[in-house]
């Protein structure tokens, strides 16, 4: 799902008689502050980003969120769906008309974020597996080889994860998945996250250290198997070194 231009509208939602009231909004008739007693708590917009990238069950959503812990997402979840926010049936969350307009506010976050913040991926305290799961998500799935591959994932400090990949599937794994491996993507995290979040280019990002090991064309073409992250065509402000 692409956030970027999709447009807002209009809704005639309203909250499920059981949602009760918030009572925090500091005393403001403000919708602002009255939305953030819902969505301003941490992790509540992450919730929201990944069903709106197609997670469904539980443990898919905490996939994309792994500091979390299991009972914060929970009680994120149940105020959302008592919100009428998202909608809940069996082991399956979606979100409902009012949750899906807050692809908006999701995606001018994640524009305003690529703009504004300093950008310094060899600073940041950064997870590899929600990296992984973007790359997943993000396959151009025409641009593959024929043959099915997997890609190895050995960075520094990291475990070590595997992507399969072949004709219409993408899937991450830590086992052996049966195929051959072709190519090993090896040095520190940073770098790779600072290609894929569009801070500098792949050539940047290989004398920042990220190796390929392989065959030269698979290694050549690597870069060009991934769409790359949603927002990484947005430029940082004037002032803002990427």
């Amino acid at each position: 799902m692409s956030f970027l231009g999709e447009s807002v509208f209009r809704t005639t939602f309203r909250p499920p008689a059981c949602y009760p009231l918030p009572m925090s909004a500091a005393g403001q008739f403000c919708s602002v502050a009255r939305a953030l007693d819902l969505l301003g708590g941490r992790w509540t917009l992450l919730v929201v980003r990944e069903l709106l990238l197609g997670g469904r069950r539980f443990n898919e959503i905490r996939r994309g969120i792994p500091r979390v812990s299991r009972t914060v997402l929970s009680e994120r979840l149940q105020a959302l769906v008592a919100a009428g926010v998202v909608t809940h049936q069996g082991d399956s969350y979606e979100l409902a008309e009012a949750g899906r307009e807050l692809l908006a506010t999701v995606a001018a976050l994640g524009t305003w974020g690529q703009r504004w913040l300093p950008r310094n991926a060899g600073r940041e305290d950064l997870d590899l597996g929600p990296l992984l799961l973007d790359m997943q998500r993000r396959v151009r799935v025409a641009a593959l080889p024929a043959e099915p591959l997997v890609v190895r994932f050995a960075l520094a400090r990291q475990p070590q994860r595997r992507l399969l990949l072949k004709a219409g599937e993408a899937a991450l794994c830590s086992e052996d998945a049966g195929f051959p491996e072709r190519l090993v993507v090896g040095g520190p995290l940073p770098a790779l996250a600072g290609w894929w979040r569009g801070d500098q280019d792949f050539a940047a990002a290989r004398r920042a250290g990220l190796t390929l090991e392989g065959p030269r064309a698979l290694a050549r073409a690597f870069p060009d198997w991934f769409e790359r992250y949603l927002f990484h065509a947005v430029a940082p402000a004037k002032g803002l070194a990427a």
